[in-house]
């Protein structure tokens, strides 16, 4: 297995990988969005473009000439004019193909982002979403030494209870 940034010849690679992350996270939780027209395409379009970005990284996994899982890691600087804060690295997406789990390539890829969040920017930390209804990702990252810091939540509104108001 060799974990190498992403090269123009992987964009085919690339966007199947990510539309069947899509698809993993739609049975996961059907509200999760779908892919727009052509967004595996597109998705991995914009990454190819942004290849010489300094600040953004692809990785890939890569077994015998196989792209079989990539990572995309970014750095951000949220709202600095509001918070006081330090840049800190975001792990935008990951994902390994089905048959090749359990094989230890996700930790690689993520501690190959890791190398390039601290030895290139010098960061102290880095964050993630996981999707709620997957105990399979949470337990992965809970075991690299992954904390919860936020719960991002969502109501239905097609779902939800009227609600009366007490102002009138």
């Amino acid at each position: 297995m060799n974990i190498r940034p992403l090269v123009r010849d992987d964009v085919d690679a690339l966007a199947a990988l990510w539309g069947q992350l899509i698809i993993y996270h739609q049975a996961l939780d059907p509200s999760l969005p779908g892919p727009a027209r052509n967004g595996a395409r597109r998705y991995a379009q914009r990454l190819i473009e942004r290849i010489d970005d300094r600040e953004t990284l692809t990785l890939v996994a890569d077994i015998d000439g196989e792209v079989v899982g990539f990572a995309l890691g970014m750095v951000v600087d949220l709202a600095p004019d509001v918070f006081a804060q330090e840049k800190s690295g975001f792990l935008a997406d990951i994902f390994v193909n089905e048959d090749h789990r359990r094989h230890g390539i996700g930790r690689a890829l993520v501690e190959a982002l890791e190398r390039w969040f601290n030895d290139e920017h010098e960061l102290q930390h880095y964050e993630w979403h996981v999707a709620a209804q997957n105990p399979e990702a949470r337990a992965f990252w809970q075991s690299i030494g992954g904390r919860d810091v936020m719960v991002r939540m969502r109501v239905d509104l097609s779902d939800a209870p009227q609600r009366q108001s007490n102002n009138g």
